[in-house]
């Protein structure tokens, strides 16, 4: 016996036992006759109103009436021999053997679902007999009879209040329904009142049924979700404008903590038909300009994003919504406090409607900020450029997607999020948050992050208060660090390990070095600040965000490859034209104390692709600053930032210089270094194999280089990523034995008593490898952080020939292409007509009388006789720059590889592989890199005390604020003496 057919029969032997004891209702039911016990009703078909449904509501006339149990001598409806039996249907079936089924308790309770079927935030499951360990089961599909049932009296009794719901709601009065309220009552009273016929009951309830047909194709609907439907309503345009209010889920409204204003209760929608920079002229508003939600803004958080999924955008929205109950719990500050997130507004700028991830579109709608089929192309006949979804939402979901609310902290947060109609990039992104809502809410400080990029969880307060200390600070940024994973196991991948070491000596020397000067080259897109009045333009128009944009307008041969290339890093442009605007004294900071993980690229194709752009802009946007460092007169900086500014000018030129000739550089390294050990002298192997060795990576070497150009210029990363895998390895190898030789000259000087300082070999080796990875060991352990030596700078050592030649020649093999997306014409040519039909049989145009065909004949027999000029087709626009582009490319790395060349044969053949000791040319190089490394540390070294001294000032003033006055009196003398003495040396390199 099948263990269906088991079931089936034990539920219905025991149904007489556990049944609910009943007795008569009237006299009359004495005389009725037995029922037989084997069709006696179903216990499902007695009304038991539920204990929570019954106690907690008042009763209403869509609740069955109460009805006293049947007794078993009670005589039921039988069908009459007029009536037309029910047809059978596979239901029918089921139907019978579920009615003998036993249905669950009436009393019994379960676990209220949330959005994703999960507790509600905000809500402990012991408040419905629950815990987090013992959940709870989550409530069967229909359990009940009622809908009313499902709910607890709390729930029951959720309404969306306004304070005037038919003046305020935009859509008007809505006309009452009863069935509307309990839109699954009729389906239920229509199968209930179906009766079986007697062929029906006479069926074994154990029966197996076969013929249920195919399983259905394709993807179906999940049985119990009703589908959202819409309806034509009449709504009221304001100036013109479609801007609706609309009401939050219920669900989610039914856990909110605070629902006193509009903002917490509705969405607002507004449908955007014009150009970002005319967002305020045409009379559009935000709900920061509008009535009681009317606020003045501080902080301005931009997060653009383009099609990453759920994952990346909880991880960063989630990092801010804790930073945002950071602000708020500084309750001592003049700024912040309790309602600190009224002066803080989150954007979120999608970069194309069909291009976002539609389970990141479903975050935001648990989240309250976006609801589907809101959203319309057109509002009266004048396209929609950007949907901007407004509200104040008040919980949040984490990277693992589980709801936080004000049980974890969570205030509210202020969010629009910008739905760009079509893919503009990011540039024009951030022209609809600086030039349209920027305009619009008139901000102090502006934060910019990428979607993935996680901020620490006070972030974003010590990259505030960077503007909030210093006035003339106009940019700041943070550090950035590569997202390691779970106990750092992505550094076992060498390509994302050789980046965490790239980027924190970068946020250890570089970074710290431009800020003392005042000027950091590039602020990342990932994490930086901005204040918003130093970024205006002057009254003739031109200012830091007109050069910005630019680079948004840029087509056909006006734009050069120089301009083209240099607005591939606008970022870094920015910041140029904020330290250089006229009559003002703007200066970027780097904030040790503000940090975000960012995910870097883990394969090499994508690295490679960017790195390109990277290179590239960082190269031409250089070369521009440098042509342009004449503007520095014409601000308002003193004399001593003005020459600091100049000595980092001569720095970057200096660098500029030696990446430019890093491929020449690098392969004389190998071959005097290499060479060094084919000396029989030295030799560690004997019998002239180093001289082998050296001659076998020696050509190989060059002819490695030879094959970067030409993959460079015919391959796509992704096309070739077998050929630059491969290429890297044996990188990595010429890199190792390179850095055997070095270390083993080393030894060899020392055990021959050769130590001289004046001694070259022995000099320039020991100084060299101290400049480097001496300096990057002390510096890390002066910042506390030198963990990475550890973890990652072995993978970077053996990567760097990699960086020097693959992603150096792939940049400049590349400067033509200087799009962001894909290129092509994909457009379907109609000047021929189509064959039309259907099957086998199509409708075409065709010469069909002898006439024309004749006719066309001596038309072609006439041309060749009068030989008829044919005209020539104009060269499109596109093709023209495409060709003006790649001809430019050409001269530019010929240039470039000839100028390597040049260098690299003229100091080989002056000095040989042997002559290690006597090569000026590898003295000069070998100094210049300690020079630059020692320049860096200085640099490194003084933003550390300058550091300090700022905490000892602040801590100071802290401690002061915290002692009584007459104890203040006593001891503030001296105290103050020493404050005023560091707070001038702050302020003085400040200015």
């Amino acid at each position: 016996m099948s263990p269906r057919k088991r079931s089936l029969r034990e539920n219905k032997s025991t149904q007489g036992d556990n049944s609910i004891p009943t007795k008569p209702t009237s006299s009359d039911s004495s005389s009725l006759p037995d029922k037989p016990d084997s069709i006696r009703p179903s216990p499902r078909r007695t009304y038991q109103p539920s204990i929570r449904s019954t106690h907690s509501r008042a009763s209403s006339i869509l609740d069955p009436p109460h009805i006293a149990p049947i007794d078993s001598a009670y005589d039921h409806y039988r069908s009459r021999d007029t009536s037309s039996p029910r047809p059978w249907t596979p239901s029918s079936r089921m139907s019978t053997a579920s009615d003998y089924t036993r249905p669950p308790p009436a009393n019994a309770q379960y676990e209220p679902a949330d959005l994703n079927g999960s507790p509600r935030p905000g809500t402990p499951s012991s408040r419905y007999g629950g815990s987090p360990r013992r959940p709870l089961p989550s409530a069967p599909l229909y359990h009940t009879t009622t809908r009313n049932s499902q709910y607890t009296a709390d729930d029951a009794t959720v309404s969306i209040p306004l304070d005037d719901d038919v003046n305020d709601d935009v859509f008007g009065p809505e006309e009452s329904d009863i069935s509307g309220a309990h839109p699954y009552r009729d389906s239920y009273a229509g199968h209930s009142q179906v009766t079986l016929s007697e062929e029906d009951s006479q069926t074994p309830f154990g029966e197996k049924v076969e013929h249920y047909g195919a399983a259905p194709e394709g993807k179906q609907e999940r049985r119990g979700v009703r589908a959202p439907l819409t309806s034509k309503k009449e709504v009221q345009l304001i100036n013109g404008e479609l801007i609706l209010e609309c009401k939050i889920p219920t669900i989610l409204y039914s856990f909110l903590p605070r629902r006193n204003e509009v903002e917490f209760t509705h969405m607002r929608y507004t449908a955007v038909t014009c150009d970002p920079d005319d967002f305020v002229d045409k009379g559009y508003k935000l709900r920061q300009n509008i009535g009681r939600t009317a606020r003045e803004t501080e902080l301005f958080i931009c997060v653009t994003m383009y099609n990453e999924d759920e994952i990346d955008f909880t991880r960063t929205m989630h990092a801010i919504m804790k930073n945002v109950s950071h602000f708020c719990g500084r309750n001592k500050s003049r700024t912040w406090g309790e309602n600190g997130w009224q002066k803080i507004v989150v954007c979120i700028v999608s970069d194309g409607r069909e291009k976002v991830h539609p389970r990141t579109l479903d975050a935001l709608a648990a989240m309250g900020v976006y609801q589907h089929g809101i959203a319309k192309n057109f509002v009266n006949h004048k396209a929609v450029q950007a949907h901007v979804y407004e509200y104040t939402t008040q919980v949040s979901l984490d990277a693992d997607l589980k709801f936080k609310g004000a049980e974890k902290g969570i205030v509210p947060c202020q969010m629009i999020f910008c739905l760009k109609e079509r893919n503009q990039r990011k540039l024009n992104s951030h022209r609809w948050f600086f030039n349209a809502f920027g305009k619009a809410l008139n901000p102090n400080v502006c934060i910019l992050l990428d979607v993935g990029t996680k901020p620490g969880t006070n972030s974003l307060y010590h990259l505030w208060k960077a503007f909030d200390t210093d006035s003339n600070v106009a940019g700041a940024c943070g550090e950035i660090k590569a997202m390691k994973g779970r106990l750092g196991s992505n550094l076992l991948n060498p390509l994302v390990a050789s980046q965490n070491f790239e980027y924190k000596m970068s946020n250890i020397l570089d970074k710290p070095l431009e800020s003392v000067f005042g000027y950091i080259t590039v602020l990342p897109g990932a994490l930086s600040a901005y204040r918003y009045h130093a970024l205006q333009n002057d009254e003739t128009g031109h200012g830091p965000l007109s050069q910005y944009f630019k680079g948004e307008t840029l087509h056909g041969q006006h734009a050069d490859v120089f301009t083209a290339n240099m607005y591939l890093a606008e970022d870094r442009i920015l910041c140029w034209e904020l330290v250089a605007k006229r009559n003002e004294r703007w200066v970027l900071k780097y904030v040790k104390g503000c940090t975000g993980e960012t995910d870097v690229p883990d394969s090499v194709p994508e690295f490679i692709s960017q790195r390109r752009r990277w290179l590239n802009g960082a190269f031409f946007a250089a070369v521009y600053s440098l042509v342009h460092f004449k503007q520095i007169w014409t601000t308002d900086h003193t004399v001593a930032r003005k020459v600091l500014l100049h000595i980092e000018f001569v720095y970057q030129f200096l660098q500029l210089l030696f990446t430019y000739f890093s491929l020449a550089n690098f392969y004389l390294a190998f071959y005097f270094i290499g060479g060094g050990l084919t000396d029989p002298a030295v030799d560690p192997f004997g019998h002239n194999i180093a001289l082998y060795i050296f001659t076998v990576l020696r050509y190989t070497c060059v002819l490695l280089i030879s094959m970067q150009f030409i993959i460079s210029l015919g391959n796509r990363p992704q096309g070739a990523k077998k050929i630059y895998l491969a290429s890297m390895i044996i990188y990595g190898i010429i890199m190792v034995y390179n850095t055997f030789a070095t270390v083993f000259i080393v030894v060899h000087t020392v055990k021959g008593d050769q130590l001289a300082l004046g001694n070259n070999v022995f000099t320039n080796l020991i100084v060299s490898t101290a400049s480097t990875v001496g300096l990057y060991f002390l510096m890390s352990f002066l910042y506390l952080d030198p963990w990475h030596m550890i973890t990652s700078s072995a993978q970077y050592f053996a990567l760097l020939p990699s960086y020097i030649c693959t992603l150096q020649v792939y940049a400049f093999c590349n400067t033509h292409d200087v799009t962001w997306g894909t290129k092509g014409d994909n457009v379907m040519k109609t000047d021929l007509g189509g064959a039309m039909g259907k099957g086998n049989i199509v409708e075409l145009e065709m010469p069909s009388e002898q006439l024309d065909i004749d006719s066309g004949y001596d038309e072609a027999l006439r041309n060749l006789r009068d030989r008829v000029e044919v005209p020539q087709q104009p060269v499109s626009e596109a093709q023209m720059q495409e060709d003006y582009y790649k001809s430019v490319r050409t001269y530019m790395v010929v240039i470039w590889m000839i100028a390597n060349a040049i260098l690299a044969m003229a100091v080989s053949e002056a000095y040989g592989y042997k002559d290690v000791g006597n090569n000026f040319y590898l003295t000069f190089i070998l100094w210049s890199v300690a020079a630059l490394a020692l320049f860096r540390a200085l640099g490194s070294t003084t933003f550390a005390i300058l550091n300090a001294i700022n905490m000892v000032v602040e801590g100071r003033v802290r401690l002061s604020l915290k002692v009584p006055e007459w104890l203040r009196d006593r001891i503030g003398g001296i105290g103050s003496k020493i404050s005023d003495t560091m707070s001038s040396i702050g302020s003085s390199v400040r200015s």
